[in-house]
């Protein structure tokens, strides 16, 4: 056989995480305002529902990318985009950051990627928007919701 009829291997051996450390940065950088928020809410005015979402919806999405890596591995049912944006929205963008890099699992689909980063943005401004903005944007949304 010659070389130009052979296909292109893909490597079977996992790999881990391309630079862990500038990526391990970040995700402590994009986590900070988060953080920062859940601890203002919680000692402030004792709310804790932000933390919660985020502490339960990181490790159901960290789990979700792995089912879905292992489903393409493995030629299984898929879990479908829209349910891995879900549980991103809903606080678990981390564990879906951390997935997608420990999984090497929809890094390189720009259809994905787009709304994954806004996902994240969104967070940042809502966290910008009540911590340093006092919440000029989210005030009216947020009573909706506490009263």
């Amino acid at each position: 056989m010659n070389d130009r009829n052979r296909q292109p291997r893909r490597s079977t051996r996992n790999e881990g995480i391309r630079n862990a450390r500038l990526k391990l940065l970040a995700l402590a950088v994009l986590c900070t305002l988060p953080l920062w928020g859940c601890l203002q809410l919680w000692l402030g005015k004792g709310t804790f529902w932000p933390a919660l979402f985020y502490g339960l919806a990181s490790p159901v999405a960290f789990f979700l990318y792995w089912r879905d890596k292992h489903s393409a591995r493995n030629g299984h049912w898929r879990t479908p985009e829209s349910t891995l944006h879900l549980a991103e929205l809903l606080g678990g963008w981390p564990g879906a950051l951390l997935a997608q890099q420990a999984f090497r699992h929809k890094t390189r689909k720009l259809s994905f990627q787009i709304p994954f980063w806004i996902i994240v943005a969104l967070h940042q401004a809502i966290w910008i928007d009540y911590l340093y903005l006092r919440a000029v944007f989210g005030s009216s949304f947020v009573q909706r919701f506490i009263g």
